[in-house]
């Protein structure tokens, strides 16, 4: 059984070593990619507090085109939208420049997507392999400024780790 928690201190660097470490364990011998994202975002969740949502969008083919967009995966949170077209809002830009996109406030983001009208500010990191975007790691919060360059380094971290995982 596991029983992943992040431990007393409030110290980040300290908390996304040990989100690091439980998620090293979990997916270290897993090889099932859609598995190893759904206890990844339950970690997330479990470790990160102030989230309205955390999860994963895959890269795939389009539903009406042979272009890529992001696919919904596994996730914590209300429901969330299905397709995201590369490009658009945080996550589509994310896939498309291959940057982290660090967002104090979704609503003054050019093209932010609305899929929970609660989140106020987002953290998405690109998942890539061998130079391509594979996936992304969305975080959402109703709180404003809610991510650091801490949480993106953090999460930047983790994608690197999951790399070869998913």
């Amino acid at each position: 059984m596991y029983d992943f928690k992040p431990g007393e201190s409030q110290d980040v660097a300290e908390l996304y070593r040990e989100l690091l470490g439980a998620a090293d364990a979990l997916t270290a011998d897993e090889p099932d990619s859609v598995a190893n994202m759904a206890n990844v975002a339950a970690l997330l969740w479990e470790f990160l507090p102030d989230l309205n949502w955390a999860g994963f969008y895959r890269v795939a083919p389009a539903k009406r085109s042979p272009a890529l967009e992001l696919v919904l995966g596994p996730f914590v949170g209300r429901p969330a939208c299905i397709r995201i077209p590369f490009g658009t809002g945080v996550c589509g830009t994310a896939a498309q420049s291959g940057a982290t996109q660090l967002v104090e406030d979704v609503h003054a983001f050019p093209g932010h997507i609305a899929c929970d009208a609660a989140s106020q500010s987002e953290l998405v990191v690109p998942v890539t392999r061998d130079g391509r975007v594979i996936a992304v790691i969305d975080l959402d919060s109703p709180h404003p400024a809610r991510f650091t360059q801490a949480d993106a380094q953090g999460v930047e971290a983790l994608a690197a780790l999951l790399s070869a995982r998913i």
